[in-house]
């Protein structure tokens, strides 16, 4: 049902039922044309054949015709009807239950009538029908073969340009429709279509987009490169600073932006695609409670079923600690943590995670704080960032009874012995 729904289908089926329409108005233009200069033939062989009987009628000679009869008992009512107002008509109708072609004139208030066989006419129409037939058979097919076959091409490239539509979505940013070696697409020395239009309109559009992220990502990773530094200084100065609030305070906020300075590091390097993840055979449960322990927040771990992967310990460190904090910063406790074979789930009891991000993944710069919109901050986008490092798929939901619920499944376990 969903390949009839196809733009090839509905192409292919509307250039068809057009051409059967058209073959069918011709059949039947050339079925009465054909049928009116058959019949007319037949008719002027009766009316000739009538004037002969009625020559011999009048002069009282035979005729020599077995075809002729004064008032024969099979001539039709309306024919007689048209005899007895003194006029002379023919029609088409029956004799001895074979068709006949009638015509009858007045004579001597009788019907003089002949009559001449119809039966190789209606063979012939009905060779003409069966023929026509035929050719609109044939003509439905062959035009509805070519009409799948453009239709094939059009649906064809269409498919291309939303295939490469959904990789640009999906974040690969150098796909194009242009580059394919497709002798129908947009940079073929052929006019220029609709369909190209489109995907040389989305090819444009996703370079823009290319250059406008990477700008971004060139500022990103230089303004945090520029403030590492003075940060750096500036936390060395605060510590000479006497004790006291102030101090506190000063040291507090530096320490805050040199964070959030790191973290724009991290994730400029994350942009880049230079990150590497170092692999080894890992205790997933192990590796859980450590990460969980290090956070010093009040997580509940439960290993349902414990598990060997082959991942970056430091890596994975940093996707867990990064969703913990999160959990405490913006849910409400209590926060779970489940280990069941490769797949950890991390919830918290919270309001649950906004549609958008659901929807779209977690974006930089924003913060479950209303003031500064809705979702969160870069804690997330780091997670998702490295676990992608690690081939690990990050699934963002909310679960049924309500809080933020996270889940990472690793790549396929390793076994214990290596095999």
């Amino acid at each position: 049902m969903r390949a009839l729904n196809s733009l090839r289908w509905k192409i292919a089926l509307t250039t068809t039922m057009v051409c059967c329409m058209v073959a069918a108005a011709l059949g039947v233009l050339v079925h009465n044309v054909v049928a009116r200069q058959i019949v007319g033939e037949v008719r002027k062989d009766a009316d000739r054949d009538l004037d002969h009987a009625v020559g011999h009628y009048q002069y009282g000679t035979a005729h020599g015709d077995v075809n002729v009869a004064l008032d024969p008992p099979a001539l039709p009512r309306p024919l007689r009807e048209v005899v007895a107002r003194g006029e002379t008509g023919s029609m088409a109708g029956e004799r001895a239950g074979r068709p006949v072609m009638w015509a009858a004139t007045p004579a001597d208030d009788k019907a003089l009538a002949v009559w001449v066989p119809y039966e190789e006419t209606r063979e012939r129409l009905r060779d003409v029908d069966t023929a026509i037939l035929a050719s609109s058979a044939l003509a439905a097919g062959v035009v509805a073969l070519a009409g799948l076959f453009l239709a094939n091409r059009i649906s064809r490239r269409l498919a291309t340009t939303a295939a490469v539509a959904r990789r640009i979505s999906a974040g690969d940013l150098d796909a194009r429709v242009g580059l394919r070696a497709d002798a129908d697409g947009p940079r073929s020395g052929r006019a220029q279509d609709e369909v190209g239009d489109v995907a040389q309109a989305l090819d444009s559009m996703a370079g823009s987009l290319q250059e406008r992220l990477e700008a971004e990502k060139r500022f990103t990773a230089d303004v945090a490169h520029e403030l590492r530094t003075p940060l750096t200084g500036s936390l060395a100065a605060a510590s000479l600073l006497p004790d006291g609030r102030p101090k506190e305070m000063i040291v507090d906020r530096l320490k805050a932006l040199h964070l959030l300075t790191e973290d724009l590091l991290e994730i400029s390097r994350l942009d880049s695609g230079v990150e590497r993840a170092d692999l080894e055979r890992v205790d997933l449960g192990r590796a859980v409670a450590r990460a969980v322990a290090g956070t010093r927040l009040t997580v509940s771990v439960r290993i349902v079923r414990d598990a060997v992967v082959l991942t970056d310990r430091r890596r994975l460190d940093r996707v867990l600690t990064n969703l913990l904090v999160n959990a405490h910063k913006h849910g409400q406790p209590p926060v779970e943590v489940t280990v069941d074979g490769p797949v950890v789930a991390i919830r918290d009891h919270g309001a649950g995670y906004p549609p958008e991000l659901i929807e779209q993944g977690p974006q930089r710069f924003r913060t479950g704080d209303p003031g500064r919109g809705r979702g969160h901050g870069l804690g997330l986008t780091i997670a998702a960032g490295q676990a992608a490092v690690l081939d690990v798929a990050v699934d963002f939901s909310n679960a049924p009874d309500g809080g933020a619920l996270t889940t990472l499944t690793l790549p396929a376990g390793v076994p214990p012995d290596g095999s």
